[in-house]
């Protein structure tokens, strides 16, 4: 039978700006550097406009890929390559740097909440420069999503639940991110493979998470790192409070590799990080 993983660390969102300006809170990339193949995880909620309209300009990136998922407001994609895209409320943008790309993300809006999520997953040595940029964007309907019995929620957008897979196939093909949204006392269970690096965000009211015997209560704007699993515990174990909890869950398999980044670059020596401001400033992207 499938036991809980433990919960090792608990971290709290810091408050950071990017961009022109933007407020965000970061975990991943912030408090803690790397959570292998995870780079960053970034959350940006404000119902002012001065925290968010001036967005992210035209900027480059080399080396990795990221996950863009709305819950409210609108977000326009412009690229070097021609693409461009408009992210609704409940859809993600999903957007491949490889050998290099030069995009902007800005609001589409000049008032109301805006509301998401951003992720920045590492690619392996052999992909970051054998593989052409991309870009999709994910309308909100594509997006699977499954009601429990106790009126609890699950929307996948990337990897498996249940019968359902998510519509974000990333180079990695490993990727598993889910939005759990669980109704007051409700609980939550799934098999995450043995050697996966996992976590969870809370992006709404509170849980308990682990084994019954050892939870960590996890609170609004955390993040809670599970142990490696072995053979005995291979699941991710949720209760939610009397509140109810929503969260993210995101679970990967590990690269093991060197990684080396710098600003907008991640690579696998410092030599490539040069070559990629070289590549960049001479317009080679």
């Amino acid at each position: 039978m499938s036991k809980s993983r433990l919960v090792y660390k608990v971290i709290q969102g810091k408050d950071v700006s990017d961009g022109a300006g933007v407020k965000l809170k970061r975990t991943i990339g912030g408090t803690i550097n790397y959570l292998d193949p995870f780079l960053l995880l970034d959350e940006f909620k404000s119902d002012d406009p001065n925290d968010y309209i001036s967005g992210f300009s035209m900027h480059p990136h080399r080396g990795f890929e990221t996950v863009t998922y709305m819950l409210a407001g609108f977000m326009e994609h412009k690229d070097d390559k021609g693409n461009t895209g408009l992210l609704q409320p409940g859809g993600v943008q999903w957007m491949t740097a490889g050998k290099g790309i030069v995009h902007s993300e800005m609001p589409k809006q000049d008032n109301g909440l805006l509301h998401g999520f951003q992720t920045f997953i590492n690619m392996r040595a052999q992909d970051k420069m054998t593989t052409d940029p991309g870009y999709l964007d994910i309308a909100p309907k594509e997006i699977p999503q499954l009601f429990e019995t106790d009126g609890s929620k699950v929307r996948v957008v990337a990897g498996q639940y249940k019968d359902k897979s998510g519509p974000v196939q990333n180079i990695l093909g490993n990727l598993t991110y889910l939005d759990v949204d669980l109704k007051p006392g409700a609980m939550f269970s799934e098999y995450i493979p043995v050697g996966y690096t996992a976590f969870i965000y809370v992006v709404k009211g509170c849980g308990i998470f682990g084994p019954v015997q050892n939870s960590v209560q996890v609170k609004m704007s955390q993040l809670a790192i599970f142990d490696s699993a072995d053979e005995g515990r291979d699941s991710i174990q949720a209760m939610a409070d009397d509140e109810g909890c929503r969260f993210l869950l995101m679970a990967a398999m590990p690269l093991n590799e060197p990684m080396v980044r710098y600003g907008p670059f991640v690579m696998n020596t410092e030599l490539e990080i040069q070559q990629a401001f070289k590549d960049y400033q001479s317009g080679n992207f």
